[in-house]
């Protein structure tokens, strides 16, 4: 029974919900019709007993609000009506966005009723309101009144979910942070009206996984629901335990309660440095080869729990102890954080075997105050150094010696000049040596002069003697090395200054003539040589009464007389000195000839030699000596005389006695286009006088033996210089040909093949004919058809001397 009245209080219960919903939906469209506005925008209103006026502006109209995402279309909005003239009689337009202008088709009027429809859906995001304007027109198009604005608002609805501006959020936050340290803030938007609820959002974390997942299982972050800043809400941010999380984010609008959405976060865990390096072992071994430099001779490993590849993860290397010399260096392996041991100065096995490092590690950057608060790790790393046979050395190379010129055999010259590291028997030997100066002792090293030390080598380069030695170890592998040896050559002062010329000549007048300069010479080099000092020797007074040295510069000085003395020959002693250490002097005998001289100063030497040396002589023999001079000059001017007579004169050749001598005309001619404009004529007097040598100038005659060509036959001899020429020749061209041939057998004159080019001369020349030199026949007895052969040259010629 109870079961029978539960069922049919349940169908109650349902009719009873249909008849509201049918009843709703009929109120709701009641209300529709019944809330579609009447407007009266241009009504006339009464002013005192007058009777009616029109109104001079149109009333204000309020908005009038539409809810989007209306369904039922067409639908009444609102009616405009005018009461100006009667019903029937008034049309209405309308005007504006939504209507004939972007976005059209949305409103419509009914022209007679004033209705003004909806004609479309609205979209509030698209289009939030719209502006038109109503015109009441008579029936002949007449404005009855002005327009007025009809301001259609669109009513947003909740028909938009909120939206993350990201799919995915990104934050990061120090391990060991506090609770309440803001992490990151995260955004949504709402494309509904934000004055309405249906944007009012809220946020909301509905999940949370750690990375790696099951690491930390409580809620380690929360956020604001109005800002979506997320922050900490507990303790226990280790990114050795966890590297982030993963978080589901909601954003609903209705704050809250509406359209929701979803994002995620990832919220990473920056590592901080609270960790310290350690080393994997407390000591360390290696080994390495002495004298090694630059070289990597091992690894030394630590950890760090701290994010690899950062700041907080990186080390440093400290040697605290065991290298005083700082022969070692660690260096880090950006990769592995290893410590790279290396030797950066030369180890000596004999010097030292074993070293035992204290090495300290950190890192690069502060530990972190919640680190622990031990002291750095430390770790000992024991080298061990190994022999090696070291090559010996000398101590000084080059070798670089100075010995005064002059040493003999014999003479030290160095000693204690190698060294071996390893302290074994060397042995020495000269490589090079090229003037056997030097004498190498193969067990001591002493070297010694093996000759006299002298600046006459050959192989000396600027005073220095070069050589070559070599020094051996006596190990199982013996090791080398080699030195160059310089040795200077020191000048010492071993000459003496010696005058330039002994003997000169001088006026006997102190106010005549300059003087007599002297110069001297040294085969010493400086400093051994000049400046020079002269002085007369102070042992005959007479001297330094009558003569003074003067010094010019350093290798000259002038000797002047100071009174006046007789003419003749003087020897004076003059000391002659140079700078070296110590100096050297010598006396030297210097012959000067006082003579008399002229007003100019010019000295006569041989009459002073006459007076000098004829001081016993008389007047007679005086005058014997000059008779015989005068004789032998007019001897001399006979025979000049004599000669001259016995010169033959210079005969006319074979062509000498013609007054047509067509020789003249032959011109030489250095370039083409010669002709008779030419003014350099050949000199024609060897043609006409064959027989009289005419002698070259002295500059082009051959002396002595002449370079004989290289293309000359073996068989042609060297003439006789000047050729002659033939004897009495007959005819002009037999001379010629004479001259050629002898020229072309002459091996010292230009090749005797050379071609000979021949070239047009000009024309226009006033000359006759050479043919009667070489014949005696007339031209009509002789026939010059061959000329036709010779070429376009000869056309003209054979033509002249056609025989038509």
């Amino acid at each position: 029974m109870k079961m029978y009245s539960k069922v049919f209080a349940m169908f109650l219960l349902l009719v009873a919900v249909f008849y509201q919903v049918g009843s709703t939906s009929v109120t709701e469209q009641q209300a529709e019709e019944d809330s579609a506005e009447v407007l009266f925008p241009w009504r006339q209103k009464t002013v005192g007993s007058s009777g009616l006026q029109r109104a001079k502006r149109a009333w204000v109209i309020p908005p009038i609000n539409i809810p989007e995402n209306t369904k039922q279309i067409p639908k009444n909005l609102v009616q405009i009506k005018s009461d100006t003239l009667e019903p029937g009689k008034v049309l209405y337009k309308i005007q504006g966005p939504g209507v004939d202008e972007d976005p059209k088709g949305f409103f419509e009027i009914n022209e007679t009723t004033g209705w003004v429809i909806l004609m479309n859906v609205l979209d509030r995001e698209t289009h939030s309101k719209f502006k038109i304007k109503a015109y009441a027109l008579d029936l002949s198009g007449k404005p009855m009144e002005d327009p007025t604005e009809l301001e259609i608002h669109v009513v947003d609805q909740n028909d938009n979910r909120p939206a993350f501006v990201q799919e995915e959020f990104t934050g990061r936050v120090h391990e060991n942070s506090k609770p309440g340290t803001s992490v990151m803030q995260v955004e949504a938007t709402d494309a509904d009206d934000i004055e309405t609820d249906n944007a009012a959002l809220a946020y909301s974390i509905i999940g949370q996984e750690s990375i790696p997942p099951f690491r930390i299982n409580k809620t380690m972050f929360g956020i604001d629901e109005l800002t979506g800043i997320i922050s900490t809400r507990d303790v226990g941010l280790d990114r050795e335990e966890v590297e982030g999380f993963n978080i589901t984010l909601q954003v609903a609008d209705m704050s809250g309660s509406g359209l929701s959405s979803y994002s995620s976060a990832l919220i990473y865990i920056n590592d901080v440095n609270d960790n310290a390096p350690n080393f994997t072992s407390e000591t360390f071994q290696m080994s390495v080869m002495e004298n090694k430099v630059q070289a990597d001779i091992g690894r030394i490993t630590v950890t760090d729990e701290d994010e690899p590849q950062t700041e907080n993860w990186w080390v440093k290397y400290t040697i605290t102890a065991g290298d005083p010399e700082g022969n070692f260096d660690i260096r880090r392996d950006d990769a592995t954080n290893e410590g790279i041991v290396s030797v950066v100065k030369p180890l000596d096995y004999e010097s030292l075997n074993y070293y035992e490092l204290v090495v300290m590690v950190e890192n690069e950057s502060p530990l972190s105050l919640m680190g622990p608060k031990t002291p750095p790790s430390s770790a000992t790393v024991t080298i061990n150094v190994l022999n090696q046979n070291e090559p010996p050395g000398f101590r000084q190379s080059p070798l670089r010696l100075s010995v005064p010129e002059g040493s003999p055999a014999g003479t030290l010259l160095a000693s204690n000049i190698a060294l071996d590291p390893d302290r074994q028997a060397l042995r020495y030997d000269v490589e090079y040596d090229p003037d056997q100066w030097l004498f190498l002792d193969d067990e001591s090293g002493e070297i010694t002069a093996n000759k006299e030390i002298t600046k006459n080598s050959r192989f000396l380069t600027k005073d220095v003697y070069m050589a070559v030695i070599t020094v051996e170890d006596t190990g199982d592998y013996p090791s080398t090395a080699t030195a160059t040896v310089y040795i200077t050559v020191l000048e010492v002062n071993d000459f003496a200054p010696e005058p330039f010329s002994l003997s000169e000549f001088m006026c006997n007048d102190p106010e005549k003539g300059s003087g007599l300069v002297l110069s001297a010479t040294d085969k010493d080099q400086p400093p051994h040589s000049a400046p020079f000092l002269f002085s007369l020797d102070d042992s005959e007074p007479e001297n330094i009464r009558n003569w003074t040295l003067h010094r010019i510069n350093d290798t000259h000085a002038a000797l002047r007389l100071l009174s006046a003395v007789v003419e003749g020959e003087y020897v004076l002693p003059v000391v002659l000195s140079d700078s070296g250490t110590p100096a050297l002097a010598e006396i030297h005998m210097v012959n000067v000839t006082v003579c008399h001289c002229n007003n100019e100063g010019d000295c006569q030497p041989i009459l002073a030699a006459i007076f000098s040396a004829g001081a016993g002589l008389s007047l007679g023999a005086l005058l014997i000596i000059l008779g015989s001079i005068v004789l032998l000059l007019l001897l001399l001017l006979i025979m000049a005389a004599v000669e001259q007579c016995h010169r033959r004169p210079i005969r006319k050749g074979m062509l000498g006695i013609s007054d047509d001598d067509i020789r003249d005309n032959i011109l030489n001619y250095d370039e083409q286009g010669g002709g008779e404009e030419d003014e350099n004529a050949y000199n024609m007097d060897q043609l006409r006088n064959p027989n009289e040598i005419i002698p070259p100038p002295t500059t082009a005659m051959p002396r002595g033996k002449q370079p004989v060509r290289k293309d000359t036959p073996y068989n042609y001899p060297s003439p006789s210089y000047p050729r002659k020429t033939p004897a009495d020749p007959i005819d002009i061209e037999d001379f010629i040909n004479d001259g050629l041939d002898a020229a072309d057998k002459d091996p010292n004159v230009p090749p005797y093949d050379t071609a000979l080019i021949y070239d047009f001369e000009g024309d226009g020349s006033l000359a006759g004919s050479l043919s009667s030199i070489a014949s005696g026949s007339s031209d009509g007895d002789q026939d010059y058809d061959y000329l036709n052969s010779w070429g376009p040259r000869f056309n003209k010629l054979a033509n002249l001397y056609d025989k038509h």
